[in-house]
């Protein structure tokens, strides 16, 4: 099959911050229909983590979500500069949202795409295991944040049910639930995950 591409016939910058921008394109489809494409691009990484402590529990992050109106409860996340190292982002967030450091990363999974039919933002998502408490990065003056240790268990049940409702959380609750469950994980952190 040949693949029929978007075009782009003219571009206008639409509205722009410290970290997104949006531009307007006036396009041909692929089906050679003509229309207008607003595209959102982020100027930082979804970075998030998820933390697993020695008895086999996790962080969970709650704040006020602005877009949504309402409280969320999700893994430590937060952006991290395109021009550095994903995991250099993730340290520093685990420090910053939940007062820790690891020993230990394992990357879940990179570049997956968040919302691909509006905007061009990547995330990375890590396990982190060997937690310290760590107070070396200043939490972020805007947040307001809850911090709640939880069994990983309960964390897969509350993606599950639906009382998770945040994408990048959701992908790294899920694959990591699906590596635990295939044996792909070390052995000494598929330990930990399993007493929670």
């Amino acid at each position: 099959m040949t693949r029929k591409l978007w075009t782009s016939l003219a571009r206008r910058p639409i509205y722009d911050n410290r970290w997104i921008s949006i531009t307007e394109h006036d396009i041909v489809a692929p089906t050679g229909a003509p229309g207008i494409y607003g595209v959102v691009h982020y100027k930082n990484l979804a970075i998030g983590i998820l933390p697993i402590d020695e008895e086999g529990c996790t962080i969970l992050i709650g704040q006020e979500r602005f877009v949504f109106g309402s409280y969320s409860w999700e893994l430590p996340e937060g952006g991290g500069p395109l021009d550095q190292p994903p995991l250099k982002s993730a340290e520093r967030e685990l420090s910053e949202e939940a007062g820790l450091k690891a020993d230990n990363w394992l990357e879940l999974f990179g570049k997956v795409q968040l919302s691909n039919s509006v905007s061009d933002e990547e995330a990375f998502g890590f396990l982190a295991w060997g937690l310290a408490p760590d107070q070396s990065h200043a939490k972020d003056p805007s947040e307001e944040l809850a911090v709640r240790r939880v069994p990983y268990a309960e964390v897969v049940r509350m993606a599950v049910s639906g009382e998770i409702l945040d994408g990048l959380s959701l992908a790294m609750v899920l694959k990591a639930d699906h590596l635990l469950r295939t044996g792909a994980l070390p052995e000494a952190l598929a330990d930990l995950m399993q007493r929670g």
